[in-house]
């Protein structure tokens, strides 16, 4: 059975146009907004940019959870002033992008995706004050602020979806309905159609998140005023959530359809009026459709998550993998290893079985190879997922900035901690140089100090057994990469200019070698290790 008709309040596509054309939301250019929904519309405001031009591509994000990254009132609840109080930290890791995660005031206060205010702070996070400091105090720093953007669903608490419950009301179609119940439809093992006061709405992940009608203009010119809301406020852009459900049409095609990447361009073109916004999408089930031009010009590189974590434990066929991926010219992808959602993989601690060098190696891939590099939070110390919780709650628990709770917070934290807390937090590895935390430190450092491997191009690709090499060229400079994922040393005939002198890059102590008249040299690898070099 197709997907029953969107209801439609305005009789015909003159009076849509006319809409438009007037700059009014159509189809409820007259209705008073329900109590407590703002549809104001939003005007463009400071178009300026607080970052250098390309920003985002000069070092690395870090995907940090507002409730679980530093208390600072004692609530047991991280919130903005305790993330502020941590910029510093931030700053000294080597981090050029924070990507929140949503801090809309939101219906269920801890998951965030089902947002009952589009335009203002979750109450256990802050203010919107708050925020502003957050924005002025990371610029500061030469760092960058992304919010998570949930523009598939809201809350079924929202005040519009409330309204939209009833047959008569103007809001009515600003979410998607059918009056019988559709039949033949399976969405994540789910059925997506729930019933309301009059007919069946479609909520395709949960039945208190339903989906906006992104068929209807007013919605979608609504969602642009949200963005220009933040964007006003100084927001350097925004990670766009399931971007791949905007639309169905049908029991069989309800992800990834020809509408999608329309929609996620036409809002990328709103954000773009703002000067130097960073936009990144989330669409496991196509990622290089939205990483495209004509949809959202970066998108989460799903599957070569995997591919680098299987590298860094050691398999052939997953070094291959990433290898081929790169050769593709994906530079424009955001590259992670893990993240807040337990279908994308558990931790890194856990994906390489608690064997810190194969952690350090996937520190190294991720830092080296091309794309634009997300951290989850905790990573850089080895972090492991709560103790007695599964599902997507074990990956987002209080960070361990010490050996127990009382660095998180002075209160009783909100959920369990990481079971590896006493043994994988800062406070333990801090200014050690042969910590995990250090060496993230080193690596990113590595990036930032080095422009062909933040926008260099990936040339001369090769792999012998665990021993991988590529080359990184940028105006400024030629690097020529190593990474031994193997367990055993292992050496690689190089091929060069001819008598090139290859500086070491890292480590810095490195000899300085030469190529023979024939451009070849012979480089032996440690275990688990990394090499660059300049020539």
């Amino acid at each position: 059975m197709s997907l029953p008709p969107r209801r439609r309040v305005l009789p015909c596509l003159f009076a849509l146009l006319a809409a438009s054309w007037l700059g009014l939301h159509p189809a409820t250019s007259h209705a008073a907004p329900p109590p407590g929904a703002d549809i104001n519309p939003v005007a463009a405001g400071p178009l300026s940019s607080a970052l250098p031009q390309g920003w985002h591509q000069s070092g690395a994000f870090m995907e940090i959870y507002v409730r679980a990254y530093q208390d600072s009132d004692g609530d047991g609840i991280g919130d903005l002033r305790g993330l502020i109080s941590r910029l510093d930290y931030l700053q000294d890791l080597g981090i050029k992008g924070i990507w929140l995660m949503p801090v809309n005031a939101s219906q269920d206060r801890d998951h965030g995706y089902a947002v009952v205010d589009y335009r203002n702070i979750e109450a256990d996070y802050g203010t919107l004050a708050d925020f502003d400091a957050l924005l002025a105090a990371a610029h500061q720093r030469g760092i960058g602020v992304i919010m998570d953007y949930v523009i598939n669903h809201s809350a079924a608490d929202h005040p519009l979806f409330q309204a939209a419950n009833r047959k008569q009301s103007p809001f009515r179609d600003w979410y998607v309905w059918s009056e019988q119940e559709p039949e033949g439809w399976q969405i994540y093992g789910n059925y997506p159609w729930y019933s309301g006061e009059e007919g069946y709405y479609f909520a395709g992940f949960w039945s208190q998140m339903p989906d906006f009608n992104l068929r209807n203009p007013a919605v979608l010119a609504w969602h642009e005023d949200n963005l220009r809301f933040w964007l006003n406020r100084g927001v350097d852009g925004f990670r766009f959530d399931a971007v791949g459900n905007l639309v169905e049409n049908g029991p069989k095609r309800w992800e990834v359809q020809a509408e999608n990447q329309p929609i996620m361009q036409r809002l990328v073109r709103t954000i773009q009026q703002y000067p130097n916004r960073y936009v990144v999408c989330e669409a496991p089930a196509d990622p290089d459709g939205f990483g495209s031009q004509d949809a959202c010009g970066s998108a989460f590189a799903f599957g070569l998550n995997n591919k680098l974590m299987t590298a860094a434990n050691g398999h052939l066929r997953g070094i291959a993998d990433v290898l081929r991926y790169h050769g593709q010219g994906k530079a424009h992808m955001a590259t992670f290893t893990s993240n807040h959602d337990h279908f994308a993989g558990r931790r890194v601690f856990d994906q390489v079985y608690a064997n810190e060098a194969s952690n350090r190696m996937v520190a190294a891939a991720l830092l080296t190879l091309p794309g634009i590099p997300f951290i989850y939070y905790g990573e850089e110390v080895g972090m492991d997922e709560g103790a007695g919780l599964d599902g997507d709650a074990s990956l987002r628990v209080p960070m361990s900035w010490t050996a127990d709770a009382s660095g998180f917070s002075s209160g009783q934290p909100f959920r369990a901690l990481a079971t590896n807390i006493a043994s994988h937090n800062l406070a333990s590895q801090l200014g050690k140089p042969d910590s995990l935390h250090s060496h993230y430190r080193a690596m990113l450092q590595l990036r930032r100090d080095n422009p062909a491997l933040q926008t260099g191009s990936f040339e001369q690709a090769e792999q012998s057994a665990e021993l991988i090499s590529f080359q990184r060229k940028s105006e400024q400079q030629r690097l020529l990469v190593l990474l031994n994922f193997g367990s055993e040393q292992q050496a690689k005939l190089v091929k060069l200019p001819a008598d090139a002198t290859l500086r070491a890059v890292y480590p810095q102590d490195a000899t300085t070698l030469r190529t023979d008249g024939r451009g070849r040299i012979k480089l032996t690898m440690p275990a688990k290790s990394l090499r660059v070099y300049q020539f």
